[in-house]
């Protein structure tokens, strides 16, 4: 296709008369390992820096290079972050899958591209914006250092987007300076990168679209923040100082980050590490150690995803039966097996409540957003000292390894819980010491930890049948006694966990439960359906084991439940199933989501829709289909 020298805007194209200010998706299609990365973030931080929110996205292939990237950034004003089906501005570098990408683009969208691409088939469209640049021979001719060529280019597309949108050069530069912080020379050239496109556009092609940005104020005192990188944050603040991990996508960057804390924070002033971090050859070796630290009395955590998981399994029962703390953050991606190692999912909740053989039952933290992956990571380590168990910290790729914008995390202020561990002068004072002996009735026993010197101090910690002291036994009155206080002990730790947040709405027939990073992607489906006469009401589940008061009472006002998760088997509405009564449980319906694609704020609406049939009131015996799947 020949290059039109003021842009194409095609005869029917539906927005070409409108202006949409602050209000759009912009999608970046690249190939992996081309250096794309530090241009989408200075994008994404320079419209932060106008005071528009901005919430990006990275789909990445599971490969070093070569294959496939998208860099989808969600822009609006009024803070809605979730992704959208819908791409309003493309750009299209990427020459294995343009024509593809071009047919995704909303009708009335732009499509900036690289000008030696040939437009044909479902790519060549009348109702669409082009925009062609020619990215290579500027870099040949602007560029003049060779290695650097391939990676500027993508800063020429950002010069050439703040020219369409109208970002402010001050923004570029200081989202860039923040990014290269100290690299002088290497700002210059990125900032002359990004002039060459400014420069491109300007005297050669002429703005058609509707899209704008204008300066607000939405962003004070907000960053930009990854949950993995929130969460080893939190494990400093949260005292730990033994990390036992194994490298996997998508948790790696959480203990690498938590290496780079600790080193910075856990060294007293002689120099001396007040921490360890091992990397062990699997993670069934990783979590054997962290318990190892757990039972020794250090703060211990390893990070992993479900193929982790499952391997930990033996280790983690043997945690919960001979009753030793550590904390495991499973930052979830698509299974089942290899799976989609770079996508996102919520497919681990029913697998990590029960992990391990025989009757198991974990405590799982749900973070929701940001500032939860921080908190949660802090109040794990005092529940699984409190209930002296492994606890879970259960997130995904999506919360885990994008940036989120956010406001700073709160700084915690209560102590550390070590839970109930008796002392030298303990066990003088009490003439006995019985490990795993229900003394409170609430099923959590008394510990010591190594080296109490009283001589009634040491027990045998054993994953075979024991007995209140702590002996081997195969007595099976024994053996159930122990299982239900287990239980009980559960049924504790409901008093515990973090409890749901609900937001309930008068006249509301409907309610949604959901959790994790859902969160964002119910909120702007909640006022979409609003505006169509669909009340509705609120619960996000934070944690494992339930508080089934409340989300009895939440089930109680409501006609009709949704369930949302990304995933194919419901398996929170299994969890919860277990619990309800029959009648509750007739409540319930489903909305799944599992393409491994951050899940979009229409699939929640459609699901809802589609079963409302719109109506503002629905009839308890309508009937409906019990599951609405969404995909891309």
């Amino acid at each position: 296709m020949t290059s039109q020298p003021k842009g194409h805007n095609g005869h029917a194209n539906p927005l070409k008369d409108k202006r949409i200010i602050n209000d759009f998706t912009i999608e970046a299609a690249t190939v992996n390992g081309s250096g794309s990365q530090t241009a989408n973030l200075v994008l994404a931080k320079s419209i932060i820096n106008m005071g528009i929110p901005v919430g990006p996205k990275n789909i990445f292939p599971s490969n070093i290079q070569g294959l496939p990237t998208w860099y989808i950034m969600r822009v609006n004003e009024k803070g809605y972050l979730a992704r959208k089906r819908t791409i309003d501005i493309l750009v299209a570098f990427n020459q294995a899958t343009y024509l593809k990408d071009i047919s995704m683009v909303r009708p009335g969208g732009v499509v900036i591209y690289e000008s030696d691409f040939t437009l044909t088939g479902v790519a060549k469209r009348d109702d669409v914006t082009y925009y062609p640049v020619p990215f290579g021979s500027l870099a040949q001719h602007h560029i003049s250092e060779i290695k650097l060529k391939k990676l500027l280019t993508n800063m020429i597309y950002v010069g050439v987007l703040a020219e369409v949108l109208g970002i402010e050069a001050s923004a570029i530069e200081a989202a860039l300076t923040k990014q290269l912080r100290g690299k002088e020379k290497a700002i210059k050239v990125n900032l002359d990168a990004i002039e060459v496109g400014r420069k491109y556009f300007k005297e050669k092609l002429q703005k058609q679209d509707p899209y704008h940005l204008e300066r607000r104020d939405k962003t004070e005192g907000m960053l930009m923040m990854e949950g993995n990188t929130a969460s080893a944050l939190g494990c400093v603040f949260g005292g730990c100082t033994v990390v036992a991990w194994y490298p996997i996508t998508p948790a790696s960057s959480l203990a690498e980050s938590l290496s780079e804390f600790l080193e910075e924070h856990r060294v007293d002033a002689s120099g001396k590490k007040n921490y360890v971090v091992i990397q062990a050859e699997d993670e069934l070796a990783a979590v054997g150690m962290a318990l190892g630290a757990g039972w020794a009395g250090a703060r211990s955590m390893t990070s992993t995803s479900g193929p982790g998981v499952s391997l930990m399994a033996e280790f983690v029962g043997f945690g919960y039966y001979a009753e030793v703390p550590t904390v495991i953050f499973n930052v979830q991606r698509s299974g089942p097996s290899t799976g989609l190692p770079t996508r996102t999912a919520q497919g681990d909740m029913l697998s990590t409540a029960t992990l391990s053989h025989g009757d198991t039952k974990h405590v799982m933290l749900i973070p929701g957003d940001i500032r939860e992956c921080f908190s949660m990571a802090v109040e794990a380590f005092d529940l699984a000292e409190r209930l002296q168990t492994p606890v879970f910290v259960m997130t995904d790729l999506d919360l885990g390894m994008n940036a989120w914008l956010t406001k700073p995390p709160e700084y915690p202020t209560k102590p550390f819980d070590r839970g109930k561990v008796l002392t030298e002068e303990d066990i003088k004072k009490l003439g006995k010491f019985e490990r795993y002996k229900d003394v409170d009735g609430d099923g959590i026993c008394y510990r010591t930890y190594p080296g109490n010197p009283h001589p009634l101090a040491a027990y045998f910690t054993r994953g075979s049948g024991h007995n209140e002291a702590a002996a081997y036994s195969e007595d099976g009155h024994i053996y159930q006694r122990n299982l239900e206080r287990l239980s009980r002990k559960f049924d504790t730790a409901r008093t515990l966990v973090p409890a749901p947040v609900v937001d309930s709405v008068a006249g509301a027939e409907v309610g949604i439960i959901a959790y994790g990073s859902t969160d964002q992607a119910i909120a702007e489906a909640r006022d979409t359906l609003a505006a169509t006469g669909v009340k509705t009401s609120y619960m996000r589940l934070r944690s494992y084991p339930f508080d089934m008061v409340k989300i009895e009472a939440f089930f109680a006002k409501h006609k009709k439940v949704f369930v949302v998760e990304q995933n194919r088997d419901a398996q929170m509405a299994q969890l919860l199933k277990l619990e309800l009564s029959l009648e509750q449980a007739a409540k319930m319906r489903t909305i799944l989501h599992f393409s491994g694609f951050p899940m979009p704020f229409e699939v929640i609406v459609d699901g809802i829709s589609h079963k409302a049939a719109h109506a503002k009131h629905l009839d308890v015996e309508q009937k409906m289909p019990e599951i609405v799947t969404g995909g891309e």
